[in-house]
């Protein structure tokens, strides 16, 4: 972590939290004065807007003019106990929900609104005013835990380390047991029959199959613990991304190929060699380990920022920022090939990163270019 004094805030806009839309097209960013959107493909600015007040995280509704919009930061713009439906054509808030207590996150999509509070998931259909389905209790979320698909949308359950998963069709709930430890990252893929999940221990990765809610896969991401900042299914659903404090990329090969080779390491190419079939060793010489990794830039930031705590149940920081510190690594596939790693805070950044074979065809990762976005 870098210990250089705090910087002076009017040396130029902070970052308090970023988010990808629904197709990883574009990314919101919420700032100390209001929110910008930027193209996902260039980190090119498509669209700034000055508010007079901190906006804690900004959810856009796909490619369209509608943003959700929570207060946030030193002096923010809007309640955090409420949810702001910005239209930006009009550039006016259309609609509004308020709630007893301060949102940790919105999700946002063409057919329904999913609100996060420390220990409640509201889920609303996306009408005007937005109409209730149904809300859940859940342990203590000051992540904002939460990922919507197009027909359902996964959660942190009541019990630690629970998953709920609500079927927006039919209304089912179906409960994964995922660890032991409270929950850290969790993400489905695009077509919604795949799970990920890690705890804050942030060692293990867990894959899950839905609808059917069993284990199909483990991954280790490595023997210390780390805070997991992402999960993020590729397009396909044959690659799963994970960033970590750690300052690392991680890349997991989810083809059947790879889930039989799980069960059954081939000492040629797992990374223990044949450590990988010696009986009663540690688990770490035979678990399943990443096939291409790389560094991404944490950013410098002042005196007193830190990724996050290690605990799940962490609840502090910056007021209306989804876990309390800017976002860090997150992760969006362009595609198959692509994916960029999005930072906020001070330093906030856009990085791109190209998987590719080298010359022992081997799978690779490299940065293929970076920029810092608010510049």
């Amino acid at each position: 972590m870098n210990t250089r004094p705090i910087l002076d805030s009017a040396s130029g806009p902070y970052a308090l939290s970023a988010s990808f839309n629904a197709d990883n097209s574009c990314f919101s960013v919420a700032l100390e004065s209001g929110f910008r959107v930027f193209t996902s493909k260039s980190g090119d600015l498509k669209l700034a807007r000055e508010v007079g007040g901190g906006i804690g995280c900004a959810e856009m509704l796909g490619t369209t003019r509608y943003i959700a919009l929570v207060g946030g930061g030193k002096q923010p713009k809007f309640p955090q106990n409420k949810v702001q439906i910005w239209n930006d054509a009009t550039q006016v808030v259309a609609t509004s929900l308020e709630f007893k207590t301060p949102i940790q996150r919105v999700r946002i999509s063409q057919s329904h609104l999913i609100v996060v509070l420390l220990n409640n998931v509201g889920i609303y259909k996306m009408t005007s005013p937005p109409e209730k389905v149904a809300d859940y209790e859940t342990v203590n979320n000051p992540f904002g835990l939460c990922s919507l698909g197009k027909d359902i949308v996964a959660f942190p359950g009541r019990a630690i380390g629970q998953v709920k998963i609500f079927d927006l069709m039919s209304g089912n709930i179906s409960i994964i047991p995922a660890h032991e430890s409270p929950l850290r990252a969790l993400a489905l893929n695009q077509r919604g029959d795949l799970v990920a999940t890690a705890s804050e221990q942030g060692t293990i990765i867990r894959l899950w199959s839905f609808p059917s809610c069993t284990k199909i896969a483990e991954f280790r991401r490595g023997v210390d613990p780390a805070v997991i900042f992402s999960l993020s299914f590729s397009p396909s659903s044959t690659m799963l991304a994970v960033t970590s404090d750690k300052s690392t990329l991680h890349l997991f090969d989810l083809s059947p190929e790879a889930s039989a080779s799980a069960l059954e390491p081939d000492p040629k190419t797992h990374k223990w060699g044949i450590l990988s079939k010696v009986p009663l060793l540690p688990r770490q010489f035979s678990d399943n380990y990443s096939v291409a990794a790389a560094k991404f830039e944490l950013g410098d930031e002042p005196v007193g920022w830190g990724p996050a705590s290690k605990s799940a149940t962490f609840n502090a920081g910056i007021p209306g920022v989804p876990g309390g510190r800017p976002t860090k690594g997150l992760i969006g596939w362009l595609d198959d090939q692509t994916l960029l790693v999005i930072g906020a805070g001070q330093d906030a950044r856009w990085e791109k990163f190209v998987l590719t074979f080298d010359s022992d065809g081997k799978r690779v990762l490299f940065k293929k270019g970076w920029r810092k976005y608010l510049d």
